[in-house]
Formats: C-alpha cells, structure tokens, sequence
C-alpha cells in the first residue's frame, strides 16, 4: 500500500495528469512502475526496446548519439523533474532519433509503457500535444548542441565547460579526467589534451592526475 501511495505522487507530476479522465488515470496507474538504474548502466539504446516515456525521479541521464567510428556525441542531460518521451519514439512516428540514454548517476525512474502511452496519445489530444511539444523541444536542445560543435571555436567550449563546472561544484579543483570532459564537450580527448596544455601555459589552469585546478577563472570567461 505505502508502494502505491509513493508511486501515484510521482504519477501526479506528470504534466497532462490533470487533463486525463478517471478512467485513464487508473490506466495510468495500473501500468506505471518504478525504475531504478546504477551509474553508468545503459538505460535505453536505439537497438533496444521502446522503453515508453520517463520520469526522472531522481538522477541524472546522458542522452548521446554514437557515430559508426564509436565518437560519441551528448545531446542533453535529464535531472530530476524532467519527462522525457524521445525514449518511446515506436509510439511517435514522426519522431526519429537513433540515441541512446545512460546513467550519468545512480537513477530512479517512473517509467509509462510505450502501449499506455500509445493509447493515450490516439485519444487524448492533451497528451497528444505535450508528447510532441515535449519531443519537439529535445530536439531543440540536440540541434543547439549540433550548432556549437559546427560553428563555435573549442577553446569556447572547453572554457564554459570549465566555468560551468566550477561553479556547479562550487570549487577551483575539479576532479574530473580528459576522457570524461572530452565525453561532455563532444571532442576527441587528444584535442582536449591539447587545449587544455595551452591554458596550462597560459596560466588559465593547472593540470595534475585526474584533477583540473583554475588559476584564472576571469581569464577563462574572457575567451566565452
């Protein structure tokens, strides 16, 4: 019973609740359930099954493409709060993305089954237009992303990552490998190597093993 009760809270976040009948909140209810993944675990992938629409109770989730010489490319991040419906792609047809989600911390989910949510966007026309406007605007994000890797230069980049990482962590020491930050940044690690020796020698940072410290944080936002 205390199960139930702590699922349907989740259930109620969601978006076009309120605008479903009675009947459909029980079918809602009936065919909900609650996920949980571990850091790094493959939550849904392009060859996979439609997973059906989430909601991300707890966590966060990478959502990537993966070229076919393996470079992998972070479209966006889901946290806490947010729904996600490009996972039940097989239900929107017009809606192709080949992409995949992985755990980016331990995750807890509220996961909708692709057929429940199926039939509620054949007959409810709420759900039908948050499910595209949803969907519409995760392509948004994956094509801003697109945009800075054609057209804004990498030492940008790698410099608001920079920032934006010192400020969420709320220090200069920034535990974190090339690889991971090549992984976020949407770069080869051979690349961020490089930059990030040239703001070594511009004194912008200090590098030592698994660790980045910021010596400039003014110089770094000059180069943004």
């Amino acid at each position: 019973m205390e199960g139930n009760i702590i699922i349907e809270d989740y259930i109620e976040k969601i978006a076009f609740y309120k605008d479903l009948s009675d009947s459909e909140k029980q079918l809602v209810r009936d065919n909900s359930v609650i996920r949980e993944f571990e850091k790094g675990s493959v939550i849904h992938s392009c060859s996979g099954a439609c997973l059906g629409m989430i909601y991300v109770i707890s966590g966060s989730i990478r959502v990537s493409i993966i070229s076919e010489e393996g470079r992998e490319i972070t479209l966006y991040r889901l946290k806490e709060g947010d729904t996600c419906v490009i996972s039940a792609a097989c239900v929107l047809h017009q809606i192709r993305l080949e992409h995949g989600m992985v755990a980016a911390t331990d995750v807890k989910l509220l996961v909708l089954n692709s057929k429940t949510l199926a039939g509620l966007v054949n007959n409810n026309i709420h759900v039908r237009c948050y499910s595209y406007e949803l969907a519409t605007a995760r392509f948004s994000d994956a094509l801003f992303v697109l945009q800075e890797i054609i057209f804004e230069r990498f030492d940008k980049r790698l410099a608001v990552f920079l920032i934006d990482l010192c400020e969420k962590e709320g220090t200069k020491e920034l535990v974190i490998t090339q690889e991971q930050i090549a992984s976020e940044v949407n770069s080869a690690r051979e690349v961020v190597a490089r930059m990030l020796k040239q703001f070594s020698v511009d004194e912008l940072v200090e590098l030592k093993r698994g660790k980045i410290i910021i010596r400039d944080i003014e110089g770094l936002r000059s180069l943004t």
